[in-house]
């Protein structure tokens, strides 16, 4: 048997359906070991590969099996005509929508709202968590932790009637305490130039507490040895969390901003549907609330299908382009 301290490297190799490890000790000699095949590892396994089929079944039919019905972008399609039988006009609807006068606003309100929401509503989950991290008392912090929880799981159209009722300018109660103070109002909700500070601060109070789930949980297998050397030698509390509490995290973060980024283009289509007017359109028309508009309600399937794929490319492109950048500053990244 190799002495496991002297495996300077290995690297796994397949051959007639079975596995084999070359393992190269640091001593220069090389050994093979064969090991089982797939198969038998899954049948030695089946009760984790049978926990599997659930899930795969719910992917294969609601994620790769609607990725067909794409191919209307590139066809003229015609309900009465039929997914096969419409007829094909190649890139033409991918043209149109990018010479449509509405192309340039929908991109910039589109990246505008996903930038922001990249730039304020990312960092406040992680300075929620860091903030947690530090209560130690455990029964506070359950306490704290279950009520920041809760927005998560009320519904965009209550959350939409809370943020109606307190900022309209008849009756809201932010209003009515503003215009005791200063004697008018503020119209926050059809005025085009706050719309997108309104769905930020939507999506920190509804989603700030549940996004902080993830990074918590990050945080529970940081050493505390490596605190307690660290007080040891005189670090206050800042240095701790700068020194060790972030670079502990910085693989979690990292992987939440490549797919924060591979999102940079779903803004939310129920969220801002619920809180665009005819007042504020100029800053709240979005890709999602547009495709909707044109897909559904005038029935241009094919060119609201182009809208739509050329949103989800966008976003891969993005994912992959990030996804190599953390690689290339040395993370692991997500593939």
């Amino acid at each position: 048997m190799a002495d496991k301290g002297r495996i300077k490297k290995g690297k796994v190799t397949r051959k007639d359906g079975y596995l084999y490890r070359e393992v190269t000790l640091s001593d220069g000699s090389v050994f093979k070991a064969k090991e089982s095949g797939f198969l038998k590892y899954m049948v030695r396994h089946k009760w984790l590969y049978l926990l599997l089929i659930p899930g795969l079944i719910y992917f294969i039919m609601f994620r790769y099996v609607p990725m067909g019905g794409l191919v209307i972008a590139f066809k003229n399609y015609s309900p009465f005509k039929g997914l096969w039988k419409s007829d094909w006009v190649g890139f033409k609807n991918f043209i149109d929508f990018f010479k449509t006068p509405d192309f340039v606003r929908l991109f910039r309100n589109t990246l505008g709202i996903s930038v922001l929401s990249l730039l304020i509503y990312f960092p406040v989950p992680i300075i929620l968590s860091l903030i947690l991290n530090e209560v130690r008392s455990n029964k506070y912090k359950r306490v704290v932790q279950t009520l920041i929880y809760i927005p998560h799981f009320i519904s965009w159209v209550i959350v939409a009637s809370l943020t109606y009722q307190l900022l309209n300018v008849q009756d809201g109660i932010i209003n009515m305490v503003i215009k005791s103070l200063t004697g008018s109002t503020v119209n926050v909700l059809s005025n085009a130039n706050t719309f997108w500070g309104l769905i930020i601060g939507q999506d920190i109070w509804r989603e700030a507490g549940y996004g902080t789930i993830i990074f918590l949980a990050a945080l529970s297998g940081v050493d505390q040895e490596m605190y307690e050397a660290a007080r040891i030698d005189g670090a206050g509390r800042w240095a701790l969390i700068w020194h060790i509490t972030l670079p502990a995290i910085r693989g979690t973060i990292i992987m939440m901003l490549i797919l924060r980024v591979g999102g940079l283009l779903n803004t939310g289509y129920e969220q801002i549907f619920l809180m665009r007017n005819d007042l504020n359109l100029a800053t709240a028309e979005v890709f999602d609330t547009y495709i909707y508009t044109r897909g559904i309600k005038q029935g241009a399937y094919s060119f609201s299908a182009a809208a739509g794929m050329f949103k989800s490319l966008v976003g891969m492109i993005l994912v992959l382009t990030s996804d190599r950048i953390a690689k290339a500053f040395g993370e692991s990244g997500i593939y």
